[in-house]
């Protein structure tokens, strides 16, 4: 007989305790104990408490390999078992009779009667479990969570997704909190409530004036939406937005005019200046940003009234000595000719502006499909996906990840129930709809490539490399930078040379459901469907990591700051783009915007989704502690402090700034999609 002592740590999370009744067995090396109770006088498995049990084996099972633990309601007399509940399990800490504490990570809601087995913390590549019982279990685990978490396809040409209609039928383990989710639905019911007392949520007409649209801008104020309602009309503020602002992914330099984009020096002279011309300034003073994308899209009805949508090419100018970046000209179409002008900043006063509105039409529209819900929210659910999938809990890149996939499938499940489906937001208020959302995910899967992913290419890919003021590339290459050497550094734990990776088959069937799930087998994108050597993984693990938490914050954060002013991000235009100049007008310019109720249903939809509802982890915070090495633990700890130094650097910059840049402040960071 033996005895060993098991230490149990419950969450602290409202509702983790259970009533239930937990036992173990151990599993070792010459076989299985029975199980062992877990009971002392009183109650356990409080929220919050750390409890210790003696336990008996009847019998040596040799070499701990694995604790199975049991879970089941308790049986009251005359009344029988009670109702199952849920308990959030921590961890275990089993010492034998002889040698050192075994810790078992566990950090998953057991819902109801069942087993959980776990393993050892220490991280293993599928190649270094030797013993055929730690095999065994490894494909049983993963066998057991591919039927938990299946695919679908949600609409053609799209990345596939989790095979659930309601948030209702998650799984515990994927759930927000009872916390997190309390505070959405309290916002939005909140919010929802103002905005109809006002009555503005069931007025389908037009503003009267843009004095009137300040009425819902009192709606919420920040900082950054208070400087957008004063510079809106500004030409370098407008600019400075494809740097800063909510899709900072688009502007490129320039070194030749399209063909279908006719601008001459006499059209940007009085911009430019004496003494230079658009040849010499093509050298590298020039920089386009090309809507080219949203050509022919299809559009939305909106109270009964048809919508419209451009597809603009917008020309931009560096001066020198770091002046602002400046727009030289517009065009609305991809199709130059007497019906599709060049607009410039010299044309009067509403052709300008309205043209410039047209082009922060396409941004929201580019942005919310594809910026956003594309790359933002449709990818990470597959990086999820195929983590759960194909990555056992002892494997080092599923402690690595998991803490980038918390709550992913919860707010991409309520986006399918709430966002993206007929009659709810993108289908009542947004100027191109489900449809031409839809149509913009299928035009943008097939361009899509690797280098776009990863944020070192894509700023030399688009020659952006020294604009300056370009404070989403400053800050997100610094954070880039700090994920790639942790990666890197726990890469080198566990994987000694090029071979161990292509040796890995959980690692190879990971990437290649990544590729064949949500980039449809696409050869011509990129992707890797196989990795071979630990550069490769490390690059593509650095992407998956900053995708699901730099990159969401990016274009996320700001879409209220960016919205609340809706003049500057209309999500719909009620009249069809210009074909001539002279014609504009302030009450054309306000007939064109989006009527009353599509702006504030935008408003307060963007306004949720910039703003996460309590329980979050910023980047680099990790409370669950699923490596329990010294190695692992170290690379943390450096992570960290890299990212506090990166901080400190990002505000004390921001203070010398008119506007802050503050979305990349690590601190700020959710580790995860979660919003």
């Amino acid at each position: 007989m033996a005895e060993f002592r098991v230490r149990v740590s419950t969450g602290e999370a409202f509702g983790a305790g259970t009533w239930d009744k937990v036992s173990v067995s151990i599993v070792g090396t010459r076989g299985e104990s029975p199980p062992l109770p877990l009971d002392n006088l009183g109650k356990e498995f409080t929220a919050g408490a750390e409890e210790d049990f003696q336990v008996t084996l009847p019998e040596d099972v040799g070499r701990v390999l694995l604790l199975r633990v049991h879970k089941a309601p308790p049986v009251l007399p005359l009344l029988g078992p009670l109702a199952p509940d849920a308990w959030f399990c921590r961890w275990f800490q089993l010492t034998p009779p002889r040698g050192g504490h075994l810790l078992f990570p566990c950090y998953q809601w057991l819902e109801g009667a069942g087993t959980l087995v776990l393993q050892e913390g220490t991280a293993k590549v599928s190649w270094a479990d030797h013993h055929p019982v730690l095999q065994q279990q490894r494909q049983e685990e993963l066998q057991a969570r591919q039927e938990m978490y299946q695919w679908k396809a949600y609409n053609p040409g799209w990345p596939h997704c989790l095979d659930e209609k309601t948030v209702e039928d998650l799984e515990l383990n994927i759930k927000y909190s009872t916390a997190k989710n309390a505070n959405f639905y309290l916002q939005a019911g909140s919010a929802f409530a103002e905005m109809k007392i006002k009555g503005l949520l069931d007025r389908k007409g037009l503003w009267r004036s843009l004095n009137e649209m300040k009425r819902i801008f009192n709606f919420r104020r920040t900082p950054a939406a208070e400087h957008a309602f004063e510079h809106w009309q500004e030409d370098a503020f407008f600019a400075s937005q494809f740097l800063n602002g909510l899709n900072p992914v688009l502007i490129r330099r320039c070194h030749y005019l399209p063909k279908n984009f006719p601008v001459t020096d006499a059209m940007v002279a009085s911009v430019l200046g004496p003494g230079t011309s658009l040849q010499a300034e093509l050298e590298g003073s020039l920089f386009l940003v090309d809507h080219g994308i949203l050509s022919g899209i299809q559009t939305n009805v909106i109270n009964g009234k048809p919508q419209f949508s451009a597809a603009p090419m917008t020309l931009l100018y560096q001066s020198p000595g770091c002046g602002p970046l400046l727009p030289l000209a517009i065009q609305l179409s991809q199709t130059p000719g007497p019906n599709s002008p060049i607009f410039l900043p010299t044309d009067d006063k509403w052709d300008w502006l309205l043209a410039k509105t047209w082009v922060r039409n396409a941004e929201f529209s580019f942005h919310e499909a594809l910026t956003h819900l594309l790359h933002s929210h449709l990818l990470p659910e597959v990086f999820t996906l195929a983590t759960l999938r194909q990555l056992p809990h002892c494997h080092p890149l599923f402690k690595l990840l998991i803490p980038h996939t918390r709550y992913t499938l919860h707010i991409n499940t309520l986006a399918r129930e709430l966002l993206i489906v007929p009659g709810q937001v993108v289908d009542r208020s947004t100027g191109i709809g489900i449809e031409g959302f839809s149509e913009l995910i299928q035009r943008n899967m097939k361009q899509l490539n690797y280098s776009l992913l990863c944020l070192p290419e894509d700023i030399r890919t688009r020659g952006v490399e020294d604009i300056p003021g370009y404070y989403y590339r400053d800050d997100g290459m610094q954070i880039w930078g700090a994920v790639e050497r942790f990666v890197s550094e726990i890469i080198g734990i566990y994987y000694p040379s090029d071979e161990s990776v292509q040796d890995d088959r959980e690692l190879q069937a990971w990437v290649r459901e990544i590729f064949s799930k949500g980039f449809l087998n696409q050869e011509s994108s990129g992707i890797p469907s196989s990795l071979e050597t630990r550069e490769a993984l490390v690059q593509y693990v650095t992407m998956v990591i900053f995708t699901c938490s730099a990159k969401h914050a990016a274009v996320s954060a700001g879409q209220f700051d960016s919205c609340a002013w809706m003049p500057n991000l209309p999500p719909s235009m009620q009249l069809p783009p210009p074909t001539s100049k002279g014609l504009a007008t302030c009450e054309g310019f306000i007939a064109t915007l989006p009527p009353v109720n599509a702006t504030c249903d935008v408003i307060l939809a963007l306004w949720l989704l910039s703003k996460e509802p309590g329980d979050q982890r910023p980047l680099g915070t990790y409370p669950d502690e699923h490596f329990t090495e010294e190695a692992p633990r170290r690379s943390i700890a450096t992570f960290q402090s890299r990212l506090a130094q990166i901080s400190r650097g990002i505000q004390e910059r921001n203070q010398g700034l008119v506007l802050p840049y503050t979305y990349l402040d690590p601190p700020l960071i959710e580790n995860s999609v979660s919003i």
